[in-house]
């Protein structure tokens, strides 16, 4: 094996390795790899000048202590595990989180391996939680059908992006009786940035910058779905703000509030499809009459057309009384055919 090969393979484990052996830290490695220790110590050297080891004691008897770069990685097989145990157990012991974002870390790994446990089908499931200087990044993929088809075919959606968008709403489940379809809608609020990769297909949620929300990714080319999110280890976010957030008042915890990203109804970039007709716009509704409050977030949409707002903002408003439609993003041509609408109505 080439030496850098050995390097970039010992980061997945060696933040497990010193936290648990210490200063027989060189031992262990010499075990592990069958190498010498002259070659242990080397690739020891290397690991400490890529921060991921920090060492103390006499250079004759060092003490090895995970670095600031931090990494575990954990491949389980999903029959029968509890997601808790995998955390408690393989993960939050060796990382030095400030408090607000191990609380958010716990939430989203536990969230996700759920997921993973009672939703993908699959067999195994492969985790990964990093630390840099400035972020914690989470992975988490699994080898099942994919949560786009799963979805699909628990409720009847034409393709991904129709699942996506519902996805985005919040409050769905391939098992509704047993899920309340909060854990990934919290996770993408929760986190800087959120990849969703499953069935050759890609979205990407950004809490931060000039456009916040969902938007089409680059997919991978794997079975199963993956999820990655990151978060600033100086993130002002805190789960129990994030979650109040999205009560209808801000100040309790039920989930009273969404975001709908029309964009996802149009077919992406490059596809000649405008938010036109009834369908669309009772595609854009659908569900909304669980919540209290509905962003309907027209950002990169020119212009819609009249029977859409019509059905919209005049035909389901009317239906749903008790919810509040709120839209943002508009062009001028989008913000005029809903005034026009509403004021008709």
């Amino acid at each position: 094996m080439k030496p850098a090969a050995r390097l970039a393979d010992a980061t997945a484990w060696i933040t497990t390795a010193a936290t648990r052996a210490g200063d027989e830290l060189p031992a262990y490695v010499m075990d592990r790899l069958q190498i010498g220790r002259r070659s242990a110590l080397s690739l020891l050297r290397r690991l400490e000048a890529a921060q991921w080891l920090q060492r103390s004691g006499s250079r004759r008897k060092p003490c090895w202590q995970p670095g600031p770069l931090r990494q575990v990685v954990q491949r389980y097989a999903l029959a029968g595990l509890q997601e808790d145990l995998p955390w408690s157990r393989d993960f939050a012991p060796f990382f030095q989180l400030p408090p607000a974002v191990a609380r958010l870390a716990q939430h989203a790994f536990t969230e996700l391996l759920n997921n993973a446990i009672e939703h993908s089908g699959g067999s195994q499931v492969t985790i990964s939680l990093r630390q840099t200087a400035l972020h914690l990044q989470l992975l988490v993929s699994d080898d099942g059908c994919g949560l786009f088809r799963r979805l699909q075919d628990a409720h009847d959606l034409a393709d991904p992006r129709l699942a996506m968008l519902e996805l985005s709403k919040g409050k769905l489940s391939s098992l509704p009786d047993r899920h309340s379809g909060r854990g990934l809608f919290f996770c993408s609020r929760l986190a800087d940035v959120l990849d969703l990769h499953a069935n050759e297909t890609a979205f990407q949620h950004r809490g931060f910058g000039g456009a916040p929300g969902w938007r089409e990714g680059r997919p991978l080319a794997r079975q199963g779905t993956s999820v990655y999110l990151a978060v600033a280890l100086d993130t002002p976010r805190t789960l129990d703000a994030v979650l109040r957030r999205h009560s209808a008042d801000g100040r309790g915890y039920g989930f009273e509030r969404t975001a709908v990203p029309l964009k996802l109804l149009t077919g992406g970039a490059g596809a000649a499809v405008h938010l036109a007709s009834r369908a669309q716009a009772r595609r854009a509704a659908l569900r909304l009459q669980a919540f209290r409050h509905a962003e309907l977030d027209f950002s990169g949409i020119d212009e819609i057309g009249h029977s859409f707002a019509d059905e919209l903002f005049r035909v389901f408003a009317r239906e749903q009384p008790l919810l509040e439609l709120q839209p943002t993003g508009m062009a001028p041509a989008v913000a005029a055919m809903v005034d026009s609408v509403r004021a008709g109505g």
